[in-house]
């Protein structure tokens, strides 16, 4: 079983930064795919970066350039830099994690294991 636990959200300024935490515990052998999705108030859930074991990372295009996304193996834990926020970019963040072989990383149905999410806002 593995646990996944977030950290690191909170209100800020426009153009301000933020760095989201996810910690694993458990049974982690298995995971290879970490990633961060978000869903706005009244939208659906999207997918704003995951990482890969190997440190292979993909972006959402509306984050590129302004989030990072980064992991320490050694902690279990990942992390999701984000700067110059915007207020769109106001939403529950939530972590997850993934076994290999997954095809759309950015897909939130290619994710077997979510943690509780934190919330971000961004005032203007």
């Amino acid at each position: 079983q593995v646990q996944l636990r977030e950290s690191g959200g909170g209100a800020v300024q426009s153009g301000g930064s933020l760095t989201l935490s996810c910690a694993a515990s458990g049974d982690t052998s298995s995971l290879v795919y970490m990633g961060w999705f978000r869903q706005p108030e009244a939208k659906g859930s999207e997918g704003v970066a995951t990482i890969s074991s190997s440190g292979r990372t993909t972006y959402a295009d509306f984050v590129k350039g302004r989030f990072t996304i980064s992991q320490d193996k050694a902690k279990n834990t990942w992390y999701l830099r984000m700067n110059s926020l915007k207020p769109e970019d106001t939403a529950f963040y939530t972590c997850a994690a993934a076994k290999p072989g997954i095809a759309d990383p950015l897909s939130k149905y290619q994710y077997d294991h979510w943690g509780q999410g934190t919330q971000v806002t961004v005032s203007s």
